[in-house]
C-alpha cells in the first residue's frame, strides 16, 4: 500500500514553485492566447467547446485526491482538521468540475492549453491529496488553531468572491453572444480581475489553514498564473473601451 515518502513532498512542492516562476516569465509581458487575448489570425486548429474543456481540465483535481483516499488503508483522515482541509480542496474542484462548466459561456478552448492545464491538475491534485492523506500530521485541536480558522475564513471569502464574480461575468452575455463587455457590480467596481482576485485569496487562505509547503507552493503558482492575466485583462479593457472606469485597478483593490 502507499505510504508517505519524506523527501517527495518538498521535491514536488519545489518543482511547483519553479513552474510558477516559469509561468510568470512566460506570460508577464504577453498574455496566454485564449479568450479575449486570442490572436484571430492564427487561431489553433484543435479546439474544444468551453464547457467540455473546463470539465476535462478540472476533473483530475477532484478525482486524484478521491482515488488517493480510496487507496489508503484504513480509508480515513485524522484528525478532524485534516479531514476538513481535504474537503475544502475537493469542494472547490467539485464546483469547478461539475457546476461551473455547465454555466460558462466562454469561447472554445485550444487543445494545447487544455493538455497542459490537465497535466497541472493531475500533478497538483496528487501533491495536495498525497500530502493531506498520507503525510500531514496535525494536532487534534487544529480546527481551533488561529491559522486554521483565519485561513478558513479567507478561503470562504475568496471562494464567495470568485463564484459571485463568475456569475456577474456570465450575465454580461446572452446565450450565443461572444462579444466582450465591461464587467459591472461586486468587486468589479474596484478591480478588473475580481474573479482572479477571489481565487488568489481562496488559495492563500487554504495555504494558511493547511500551513504546509504544498499549499503555499500552489497559492504562489495561482498568483503567478492568474495575476498576470488579470493585468492583461485590465490593459485590454482600457484599450478597448473608451468609457472604462479609470479608477479601477488590475487585481488588488486600491493598490494594483
Amino acid at each position: 500500500s502507499m505510504h508517505c515518502l519524506p523527501g517527495l513532498v518538498p521535491a514536488l512542492s519545489s518543482l511547483l514553485g519553479a513552474l510558477a516562476l516559469l509561468q510568470l516569465s512566460l506570460y508577464l509581458r504577453v498574455p496566454s492566447r485564449y479568450g479575449k487575448h486570442e490572436e484571430r489570425l492564427c487561431r489553433p486548429r484543435g479546439r474544444l467547446p468551453a464547457r467540455c474543456a473546463w470539465f476535462v481540465q478540472e476533473l483530475p483535481s477532484f478525482l486524484v485526491p478521491a482515488l488517493l483516499l480510496a487507496l489508503r488503508s484504513p480509508p480515513r483522515l485524522e484528525p478532524l482538521g485534516c479531514r476538513l482541509l481535504c474537503c475544502l480542496f475537493c469542494w472547490h474542484y467539485f464546483y469547478r468540475t461539475f457546476i461551473y462548466p455547465f454555466f460558462t459561456r466562454g469561447r472554445p478552448f485550444p487543445l494545447q492549453l487544455l493538455f497542459f492545464g490537465t497535466l497541472f491538475c493531475i500533478y497538483n491534485g496528487f501533491l495536495q491529496g498525497y500530502y493531506l492523506i498520507y503525510c500531514a500530521e496535525y494536532p487534534n485541536d487544529w480546527c481551533t488553531d488561529i491559522r486554521f480558522t483565519s485561513g478558513l475564513l479567507l478561503f470562504l471569502l475568496g471562494m464567495g468572491i470568485n463564484i459571485h464574480s463568475d456569475l456577474l461575468l456570465r450575465q454580461l452575455r446572452k446565450p450565443g453572444e461572444v462579444t466582450y463587455k465591461i464587467p459591472q457590480g461586486g468587486l468589479f467596481t474596484y478591480v478588473s480581475g475580481a474573479n482572479y482576485f477571489g481565487e488568489i485569496v481562496e488559495w492563500f487562505g487554504f495555504a494558511i489553514a493547511t500551513w504546509s509547503l504544498p499549499a503555499f507552493a500552489f497559492a504562489f503558482f495561482t498568483l503567478c498564473c492568474i495575476g498576470p492575466r488579470a493585468y492583461h485583462h485590465h490593459r485590454y479593457y482600457l484599450k478597448t473601451f473608451t468609457d472604462y472606469p479609470k479608477s479601477r485597478k488590475a487585481l488588488i483593490p486600491f493598490v494594483f
